[in-house]
């Protein structure tokens, strides 16, 4: 490895499944400015998140912890500031930390040890999308619906393309910056977009890029594979009825949904661009991630919120050519892995219990990168809108086991059954298996106990979000604050010296001899 602190900018798509890239299979999607960081880069084939759901994979990914340990259950709930995060450990380490674009952080940490965010999130910071398990047969107004599917196609701008657009623009000026000030410093900057996240809206020049005919449909449908209680509680709870969609309406959707692939394909060409256009390209380890998937109709299913493949699982490319050779990682590996990964890339060494801030669920990469061998399995949490209980899942080898107190478990061979089509978890030639992640259930977890606390947890902020609603909302929502009086021309230096450090690269007069 390189002995200088490598810098590390992570790109970060919401909702991007790992089937819908041609890195992993797809025949459909285009993607060549992915496609080129997976052909020099390392990819790991099986990674996952450790919650299909924003705001909680989210948390899990910053603070290196399932969402059980760190208390961040569900879309609206506090991820507190007294989680230490990467960020904080990369500050030890002397670097310096930014976001720009989308972390959903609920409460009034609104930076989690980073130390700038350049734009305000596209979700809101407060209590307000608090799930019920108390009465699961209430619908809350802000749970998905159908809309997103059946209102698929094209569009001129969306709220979504404002805020990537901005998202965007603020990452490439920090790096024109950051290479225009020429510190010693090592920085991390994480770009996080909303898309391809739902409602499935492009404008029509993505479109333009796929033949209509070419447009996949689902390789099983909810009549191809055995029924679950949680599938069907989801179709309820976003109102998905039989026959509300026809092939047409679904190959829509799933167009949209390949457009905005595209569309995030081309803004992280971008930001690659200017990495390369400053000359930060060499020392910067680039990490490309998603926080879930997204079902795009498979098994019936839309959105994320289960532990199916389509979902949970999530592409992961860490691209740094001078550092690590290309190479596929088959391990099972997820987020929460990422941040002794950082910690270890940024320190050059793993860190010991006794220098963590809090304990982690996750477990350095570098192995894997280097060429070594690595970890090999993964835990996940469901604890939101649509379970009744802790839903987890175990992931490990060729099996993924799903649990969930009062349910029929289900196991799954993903070697012989990549489609998830055979549960074997009830066929007496699995029992053994099935009973062994069974008990490994048993010893990670006390569902029990964690039921009572995510029950004492969504109380407790329905209340308060009912009560801080009488006097209006918590001001918790960023406020990005730019301080126009050292912008552009300004009196605090002569026009030649500001011109000069603005200029990338300097003019020739301006540089010593």
């Amino acid at each position: 490895m390189l002995s200088k602190k490598p810098n590390i900018v992570i790109l970060m798509a919401d909702q991007l499944t790992a089937g819908a890239l041609s890195a992993y299979g797809n025949k459909v999607s285009l993607t060549p400015n992915i496609d080129k960081l997976a052909q020099e880069g390392v990819v790991f084939n099986s990674a996952y998140c450790n919650s299909p759901l924003c705001a909680p994979s989210r948390a899990s990914l910053m603070t290196g912890q399932l969402i059980s340990r760190n208390g961040v259950y569900d879309n609206a709930a506090e991820f507190r500031a007294e989680s230490p995060t990467f960020c904080h450990y990369l500050r030890q380490q002397g670097y310096r930390t930014y976001l720009a674009g989308k972390m959903h952080f609920c409460g009034p940490d609104q930076l989690h040890g980073f130390d700038q965010r350049l734009t305000t999130d596209i979700y809101p910071a407060d209590f307000g999308w608090t799930p019920d398990w108390s009465a699961p047969e209430r619908r809350l107004d802000w749970y998905h619906n159908m809309s997103s599917v059946l209102d698929a196609g094209e569009c001129i701008r969306t709220n979504q393309l404002d805020f990537d657009d901005e998202a965007v623009f603020h990452a490439r000026q920090k790096l024109f910056d950051l290479a225009r000030r020429e510190s010693d410093r090592p920085f991390l900057l994480l770009m996080s977009l909303t898309h391809p996240h739902d409602p499935f809206a492009i404008p029509r020049r993505y479109l333009d890029r796929y033949a209509e005919q070419d447009i996949d449909l689902p390789a099983a449908g909810a009549q191809d594979v055995p029924a679950d209680p949680h599938s069907q509680r989801l179709r309820q709870m976003y109102q998905l009825t039989d026959g509300l969609l026809d092939d047409g309406q679904i190959r829509r959707a799933r167009h949209a949904y390949y457009g905005a692939v595209s569309y995030v394909d081309d803004q992280f060409g971008l930001v690659r661009d200017t990495l390369d256009a400053t000359g930060l390209a060499d020392d910067t380890i680039i990490i490309l991630i998603s926080d879930h998937g997204e079902m795009l109709g498979e098994r019936g299913l839309w959105y994320k919120m289960n532990f199916f493949e389509g979902a949970s699982r999530v592409p992961m490319i860490v691209h740094a050519p001078a550092r690590f050779a290309p190479r596929r990682i088959t391990q099972s590996v997820s987020l929460v892995d990422l941040l002794p990964t950082l910690v270890e890339l940024a320190s050059g060494r793993p860190q010991a219990d006794d220098e963590l801030g809090a304990p982690l669920d996750g477990h350095s990469l570098v192995s894997h990168l280097t060429g070594g061998t690595g970890p090999d399995g993964v835990y996940s949490e469901y604890l939101a809108e649509g379970a009744l209980a802790p839903m987890v899942m175990i992931r490990r080898e060729r099996w993924k086991y799903i649990a969930s107190p009062g349910e029929a478990a289900q196991l799954f061979d993903l070697r012989s059954d990549p489609l998830e089509l055979h549960n074997l978890a009830a066929v007496e030639a699995y029992q053994a298996q099935a009973g062994q992640f069974q008990r490994e259930v048993e010893r990670h977890w006390d569902l029990e106990a964690l039921n009572r606390q995510v029950l004492d947890s969504q109380r407790a902020r329905r209340f308060l979000n009912q009560a801080l609603g009488n006097g209006g909302q918590p001001e918790w929502d960023y406020q990005p604050h730019q301080d126009a009086s050292h912008r552009f021309i300004r009196n605090n230096q002569t026009l030649d010296e500001q011109e000069a450090l603005a200029r990338y690269p300097r003019p020739p007069s301006t540089l010593k001899s």
